[in-house]
């Protein structure tokens, strides 16, 4: 249950024209969500049928319509674009007069904070950054999801209250990030959330192969345990045959690897790497244990003739 607190009637802004340009996964989700909270959206623009399929679907019967009329129409803009289109959407609209003064112009890039709408503040934009930090499927769970979600926020400081407001009215919860610090925040997002989904897949391949006929189920248990330990108790929760510094083990699974999955080596090793690191830095991984496994990992190969590791198989997956 989300533990955000709706405003106050008092304090909500005025109910808003919504806009949407770019009917990606996130704007019509985030259009609907505002659309719940009793703003109105009132156009919608897309390129591909795919976009305007979803659009149709999220945001019945609001119109399909060119970027610029949808800002014509719109008191708040939503810019949902691949991060590489959005500087050159913005100088574009702003160039060709579509942006209103006092028009609310909001972008969900994670990369980008406000000074990528410059050229629309010129030209009298609010230009706000709000970034779900949220997966998107393009359909209407994403409205659902939104709840309790954390948002980043940016934007200049006499805008911030407008535009965590506007986050809490779609059920999410602000968190300021300033200007310089987006790229960074942005990724960390990618490397926990984006990667995830590839280790997640590889892994699923891997049960595959060795024959088990419900890899989902297998590690649905497992890897909820383990976003929970991670996410409770940080690095403390490391387990496995990296932080035991079973190098046997470890070169057991390269050699496992090379043989039926080589694509998926280099990643095993990176991130057995930069495991043992933190796992030594936090007194996990015993150092005298170490030198053979930072051997393994370094040559990629089985350094201790040896493949059963000390502590037998990993059937418990500790």
């Amino acid at each position: 249950m989300s533990t955000v607190q709706q405003p106050e009637p008092g304090d909500r802004p005025a109910r808003l024209a919504v806009g949407v340009v770019g009917a990606g996964r996130v704007g019509p989700a985030l259009a609907a969500s505002l659309q719940l909270a009793g703003h109105r959206p009132v156009a919608v623009s897309g390129v591909s049928d795919t976009s305007r399929r979803r659009a149709e679907a999220m945001l019945p019967g609001i119109p399909l319509v060119p970027p610029a009329e949808v800002l014509q129409r719109a008191d708040l803009v939503l810019l949902t674009v691949p991060d590489d289109a959005l500087p050159s959407l913005v100088t574009g609209l702003a160039e060709t007069g579509a942006v209103r003064p006092g028009q609310l112009l909001v972008h969900t890039s994670g990369r980008y904070g406000a000074k990528v709408l410059d050229p629309a503040l010129r030209a009298g934009a609010l230009p706000l950054a709000l970034h779900p930090a949220m997966t998107f499927t393009g359909t209407p769970v994403d409205v659902q999801r939104l709840a309790g979600c954390s948002f980043g926020v940016t934007a200049p400081e006499e805008l911030r209250l407008a535009a965590e407001a506007l986050v809490i009215e779609m059920g999410g919860e602000p968190e300021w990030i300033s200007e310089e610090n987006r790229p960074l925040y942005h990724a960390a997002l990618a490397l926990g959330a984006n990667h995830l989904v590839t280790l997640v897949a590889q892994s699923m391949e891997l049960l595959r192969t060795a024959g088990v006929e419900a890899p989902d189920r297998m590690l649905g248990p497992l890897l909820g345990a383990a976003l929970d330990n991670a996410l409770r108790s940080g690095d403390a929760a490391l387990t496995g045959p990296v932080m035991r510094g079973d190098a046997g083990t470890v070169a057991a699974h390269v050699t496992e690897l090379r043989r039926h999955a080589p694509q998926a080596v280099d990643g095993y090793l990176a991130m057995a790497r930069a495991t043992a690191d933190r796992a030594l830095a936090h007194g996990l991984l015993k150092p005298e244990l170490a030198e053979d496994l930072l051997g393994v990992l370094a040559n990629g190969t089985d350094s201790t003739n040896g493949t059963n590791g000390t502590n037998g198989t990993e059937g418990n997956a500790r």
